[in-house]
């Protein structure tokens, strides 16, 4: 059995992961708190990122035109008719969730830290909009509940991070990883498989990357292509190739062998919007796709880290 299981998982799950720190099912409670993004105001580019949806790649977060407890209330009585007595973490998602001044972040953050059973926070934004500022409240934060910063990064290498128009450098979020970390904040990094003209060994390089980084948690994501993108409308000019779902297994299966063990995964694939879903298809199902990452994982007798040196 793998070291951080106590199930049929051969990696480091999120849920494991919560139940020893919390001794407690934790769930996340996702939410859009209306920020905006410096690469789509024009701070640093415009229109965001080709894969951007228009709800700022938050599909499942609350709705932006009612109060964030309305929103967390919604999402909450939803998830505690399967867990009854599980604790939240609040999760603010849609867009880039730093991007304001630091008394708008209080009062955002510190409305839901202030509910009952709330354990934590989880923030998802982009290196290059924390400011020295935000770094200071983040650090005070972290010392009153659970908190953790995901930084989307998707990729290291050059050519595609200006063809998906990031809009930032590896240098500027490596950065932001240590200042993170020196101020012991937890720091979870997004990556997408199958961007456009990626190969199988380019993925792999993003995730040794990673491993040697201090980073606390991943989540992979398959490529979505959505309608209304710019993403869109690259594939349909130039019909580049779209990972088939053997070969998102496999590669994932691949990764997870070189990151450290005690990284933990936060996910292993996305839950698109389906209506707005053009490509590829088979992420639909989601569960069957984590049960045959599983299911290769026991094939190959493998775990989490076991080629990471």
């Amino acid at each position: 059995m793998f070291k951080y299981s106590d199930t049929n998982k051969r990696y480091y799950t999120l849920d494991y992961f919560y139940k020893h720190k919390f001794n407690s099912k934790v769930f996340k409670v996702s939410l859009n708190a209306g920020f905006t993004c410096p690469n789509k105001d024009g701070t640093v580019g415009i229109n965001g990122c080709i894969y951007c949806s228009k709800s700022g790649s938050g599909e499942y977060a609350g709705d932006k035109n009612k109060d964030l407890i309305t929103q967390f209330n919604e999402v909450k009585d939803m998830m505690l008719k399967k867990w009854p007595n599980a604790k939240y973490i609040g999760y603010f998602q849609a867009n880039t969730n730093t991007y304001a001044s630091v008394d708008v972040l209080k009062e955002k953050y510190e409305t839901i830290l202030s509910l009952p059973n709330v354990v934590g926070l989880n923030i998802a934004t982009r290196s290059d909009a924390i400011s020295e500022e935000c770094l200071d409240y983040l650090e005070e934060l972290n010392k009153r509940t659970f908190l953790t910063i995901e930084l989307g990064l998707q990729t290291i290498h050059e050519r595609t991070s200006i063809l998906i128009n990031r809009c930032h450098t590896l240098e500027n979020f490596e950065s932001m990883v240590k200042k993170l970390r020196k101020r012991n904040i937890n720091v979870v990094v997004h990556i997408i498989n199958g961007l456009p003209y990626e190969t199988h060994d380019m993925m792999i390089e993003t995730v040794k990357y990673l491993s040697n980084l201090d980073i606390q948690g991943i989540k992979i994501h398959a490529l979505s292509i959505l309608k209304g993108t710019r993403l869109a409308d690259l594939y349909n000019e130039s019909h580049f190739k779209v990972m088939d779902r053997s070969e998102y297994i496999n590669t994932v299966c691949d990764q997870l062998e070189y990151l450290r063990e005690d990284i933990v995964i936060h996910r292993l694939t996305g839950d698109p919007c389906v209506e707005d879903l053009i490509e590829p298809k088979w992420l639909i199902n989601k569960t069957t796709i984590l049960n045959d990452i599983d299911k290769e994982m026991k094939k190959r007798n493998s775990y989490q880290g076991i080629k990471c040196k």
